[in-house]
């Protein structure tokens, strides 16, 4: 079975209620009638109702048992007008601009999520990234241990190493641009935990260079050693090492020469890059150029999951995002 064929039946073994704030949106409506066929989870969408459930009858779902919630009716809302005041007062929120949020679709779904009316949302079809985590920041916030909120692509690539068909974790490719030596460690714990939730395998954590082992010197390398050291002391049981290039990282016979010591050189599943640019490019170019399948990006380090989509995702893309926003669900 492949991972993709797995994710899909590990979801529907434990179906969560998922919450889609794009709900008129037209892929996402065509993602939420597979998810019903499959019965894959519970979803809700968020739009005006009569648009939404035409929508979903139109893309194949069934609109007589899909939950669609009008955010512009505030009616019942006064405990997620709570929730949101309670945690943005301090930085100068009105109770008036709390209630306003409340009518944003994005804040909509982000505050069902922190209050347990959703176990978790998918946003970003037509939202921008900053938009969906500014949401999923002022209504959930950071999980505990981890202050910086983070992403992960889970690249599912051919054959390479004589394994077989293998997801990898490439953190982070779309939120901190150039992260301190202690946000690398977090990122790295949060991609860690996250992939125990979404793959369901042991992760082995590979911080990344232009170096491996001292062979090189310079600012970013000296930032990356750091987050590996704190990085261990955050998690001292899952395996790590760095910094490594690439090929250290991923290839056996490579590692034997760079870093002849290390148990982590040629086995690493977890690749954390030392900044944006190069965990951006480097997604983007293996799917492009090695024709691997980019599933993400999944936000990390949030106390409740609310996960962000690239503006060109398919309705497929839609639904595997889904289902592993219910997998890291709690």
């Amino acid at each position: 079975m492949s991972f993709l064929e797995s994710l899909r039946d590990r979801a529907r073994d434990r179906p969560r209620t998922i919450v889609f704030p794009e709900g008129e949106e037209p892929r996402t409506l065509e993602a939420v009638a597979e998810i019903q066929t499959e019965g894959l989870l519970s979803p809700v969408l968020l739009g005006d109702r009569a648009r939404v459930l035409d929508g979903l009858a139109d893309a194949g779902g069934d609109p007589d048992t899909a939950r669609a919630v009008d955010p512009r009716i505030t009616e019942g809302t006064g405990g997620l007008v709570a929730h949101l005041w309670n945690r943005r007062r301090a930085r100068g929120m009105s109770e008036a601009e709390a209630r306003e949020r409340v009518r944003d679709p994005l804040f909509r779904g982000a505050l069902m999520v922190a209050t347990g009316e959703a176990d978790g949302s998918v946003a970003g079809a037509v939202h921008s990234t900053g938009d969906v985590l500014r949401a999923a920041l002022w209504c959930v916030g950071p999980t505990d241990g981890i202050e910086t909120i983070s992403s992960s692509f889970y690249m599912v690539v051919e054959e390479f190493r004589g394994r077989g068909s293998e997801v990898l974790t490439f953190t982070d490719c779309a939120v901190v641009p150039d992260p301190t030596g202690a946000q690398l460690s977090q990122i790295a714990a949060a991609a860690a935990r996250a992939r125990r939730s979404v793959v369901g395998d042991s992760p082995v954590v590979a911080f990344l260079s232009y170096s491996t082992r001292g062979s090189a010197a310079g600012a970013s390398v000296q930032r990356v050693r750091k987050g590996l050291e704190l990085f261990r002391d955050m998690e001292p049981g899952i395996p790590s090492d760095g910094e490594f290039q690439g090929d250290a990282a991923l290839i056996e016979a490579v590692a034997r020469r760079k870093a002849p010591d290390s148990a982590v050189g040629g086995d690493a599943n977890v690749l954390v890059f030392p900044n944006l640019d190069a965990g951006n490019l480097a997604y983007k170019l293996v799917e492009r150029l090695a024709g691997a399948r980019a599933i993400g990006p999944v936000v990390q380090g949030l106390a409740r999951p609310c996960n962000d989509l690239s503006r060109g995702s398919s309705p497929g893309d839609i639904v595997d995002v889904a289902c592993i926003t219910s997998l890291m669900a709690r």
